[in-house]
C-alpha cells in the first residue's frame, strides 16, 4: 500500500487551488473578450450606421451648382411667349413679394415677415451681379420646383415652391423668358433677420424631405376644362393654399386640411372651403367680379394682402380670372343649380346702441355717413356692413386690421375707406368693433376685442 507523502498532498491541493483559480481566470478572460468583441461589434455597428446617415444626409442636402451663363439677348425670346409669361408671373403675383415699398419692379429687397423672423426677396431681375442674369433656365427651373438657388443653396419656402412644383415646364420656360427681358436692377436684398440657426440653410433640406412633395398636374377626368385650368393655376402658380391653409408650428401647409383658412400678414385669410361663413351667398359670378376688380357688391372690397393680389388679378385674362372662379366656387360648395342664398340684411342698431354706447356714437361721428342703411353713399356702391364675411369671422382680427390700415380703392374706384389708426385709440376702436359686430351680425360677441386691437396696431 502506498501512502502519498504529507508534502505531495499539501502540493496537490495548491495545485488544485491554482488550476480552480487559472478556471475563473480563464473564464473572467473569456467573458471579457466577448465583451470587448460585443462592444466593438457595436460600436462598429453605430460607427457604421452613423457613417451611412451622416453620408445619407449629405447626400440629400447637397445640391451641386449650376454654372453661370452669359445674360440672354432679349430679344432672342419668342415675343408671343414673353405675352404669355406676363400673364403666369400675373396669376403668381410675383411682383408684390419681389418689389420693394417704393422701389423697381422685381428687383426684391421687400421684408416678408414670418413666425420665424423676416426674410426680404431676391431681385429676380436679369442683372448678372444681384439678379438671375446669370442663370440658365434649368438652374431657373430647379430654384422653382425646389428651391434651390444656382449656387446649390437651399431657399427659404417663402417662395412657395411646394405649389409651384406643380407647374408645367412649358408654363416655366414663358415665366423666365418674360423675367430675362425686365430691365436689369443692381440691387441687393438686406440679410435675413431670422431666428438663431434657422439661417443655417441645409435644414431647410430637413423641411422640404417633410413638407415639399413634388409631382405634376394631373388632370381630373369628369371635370370640365375650364375646372382644371382652374385647379392648375390655383394649386400652382397662384399658390392661393399658401395664405388660405392652416400651417404647422414648423411652418408647412396641413395637409388634408387645404382651404380651411390661415394666416397672411397678420390678417387672417379665410377658408375657401364650405366653412367660409359667406359660403351659401358666394356664386362664380361674384367671385369673378371679386377676383378681377377687387370688389364684390354683395360682399365688398379685397383688404389686408388680398387687395393687391386682385389688383394684380385685374390685368389676367378674362377666361383665367373666370377659371379660378369655377375651381374656388366648386370647392366652396356653391351649387350652380340654385342662385346663391341673397345676403341676410341684418340691422339690430336698438340692441346694439343700448349694449354698446360709447361704439353707437363713434359709428354715428366716423361710419354712418357711408355705411348707415338708406344714407347717400350707402347706396352708390358701398355693401351693406352685414354682408361682409369679415364681421361673421370668429375673431375681430381683420376689422381690426381694416379699420386701423384702411381699404385701398379697388382699380377703377375712388377712395374707398380712410385708416382710423390716429384718430381713435385701442379702447375707441374694440368700442366700434363691438357695436359693428352687434348691430350688423347675429353672431356672439367678439372676445378681447381691445386684445385685438392691439395686436393688430402692432402689425402695422
Amino acid at each position: 500500500m502506498q501512502f502519498d507523502h504529507p508534502n505531495t498532498v499539501l502540493l496537490t491541493k495548491r495545485r488544485r487551488g491554482f488550476c480552480a483559480k487559472n478556471d475563473k481566470l480563464y473564464q473572467l478572460g473569456r467573458e471579457m473578450k466577448l465583451t470587448r468583441k460585443f462592444v466593438t461589434i457595436t460600436l462598429g455597428g453605430a460607427l457604421l450606421a452613423a457613417v451611412t446617415v451622416g453620408s445619407f444626409a449629405i447626400w440629400y442636402v447637397y445640391e451641386p451648382e449650376i454654372e453661370k451663363i452669359a445674360r440672354p439677348d432679349r430679344n432672342s425670346f419668342d415675343p408671343a411667349i414673353v405675352r404669355r409669361g406676363e400673364q403666369l408671373a400675373t396669376v403668381g403675383d410675383c411682383i408684390v413679394c419681389h418689389t420693394s415699398e417704393n422701389g423697381v419692379p422685381f428687383a426684391g429687397a421687400r421684408p416678408l415677415p414670418t413666425p420665424f423672423g423676416t426674410l426680404y426677396s431676391n431681385n429676380i431681375t436679369p442683372d448678372e451681379a444681384t439678379g438671375i442674369g446669370n442663370w440658365s433656365e434649368e438652374a431657373f427651373s430647379r430654384a422653382m420646383k425646389r428651391g434651390v438657388a444656382r449656387d446649390g443653396s437651399h431657399l427659404y419656402p417663402a417662395l412657395p415652391y411646394e405649389h409651384f412644383t406643380h407647374v408645367s415646364k412649358d408654363d416655366l420656360h414663358a415665366l423666365y423668358a418674360f423675367l430675362m427681358t425686365r430691365q436689369p436692377v443692381s440691387q441687393l436684398a438686406p440679410e435675413n433677420n431670422l431666428l438663431p440657426g434657422l439661417g443655417f440653410r441645409p435644414l431647410l433640406a430637413g423641411w422640404k424631405m417633410l413638407f415639399l412633395h413634388e409631382s405634376e398636374f394631373e388632370a381630373v377626368a369628369g371635370q370640365s376644362d375650364e375646372w382644371n385650368r382652374g385647379r392648375y393655376l390655383v394649386d400652382g402658380l397662384a399658390h392661393c393654399g399658401g395664405c388660405h391653409t392652416p400651417r404647422n408650428l414648423a411652418g408647412g401647409e396641413e395637409r388634408g386640411n387645404e382651404f380651411a383658412g390661415g394666416v397672411a400678414e397678420g390678417w387672417n385669410a379665410p377658408p375657401l372651403n364650405s366653412s367660409n361663413p359667406s359660403a351659401k351667398s358666394w356664386t362664380t359670378q361674384s367671385l369673378y367680379n371679386y377676383l378681377k376688380t377687387g370688389f364684390d357688391r354683395g360682399h365688398g372690397a379685397a383688404a389686408g394682402p388680398m387687395g393687391p393680389v386682385a389688383e394684380g388679378l385685374s390685368n389676367l385674362n378674362d377666361p383665367d380670372v373666370r377659371s379660378i372662379a369655377v375651381y374656388v366656387s366648386s370647392i366652396m360648395g356653391v351649387d350652380k343649380s340654385k342662385r346663391a342664398d341673397a345676403p341676410e340684411l341684418i340691422d339690430n342698431a336698438r340692441a346694439a346702441a343700448d349694449r354698446h354706447p360709447e361704439g353707437a356714437m363713434l359709428f354715428q361721428g366716423a361710419c354712418a355717413g357711408c355705411h348707415e342703411p338708406g344714407s347717400a353713399m350707402s347706396q352708390q356702391g358701398r355693401p351693406a356692413l352685414s354682408d361682409l364675411t369679415t364681421l361673421k369671422m370668429d375673431d375681430p382680427t381683420n376689422a381690426a386690421a381694416a379699420l386701423l390700415q384702411g381699404v385701398a380703392a379697388p382699380p377703377g374706384k375712388s377712395s374707398f375707406m380712410p385708416s382710423f389708426a390716429q384718430n381713435m385709440t385701442d379702447k375707441q376702436l374694440a368700442d366700434l368693433l363691438a357695436y359693428v359686430r352687434t348691430r350688423f351680425s347675429n353672431q356672439p360677441d367678439w372676445k378681447n376685442v381691445e386684445k385685438s386691437v392691439a395686436s393688430a396696431r402692432s402689425e402695422e
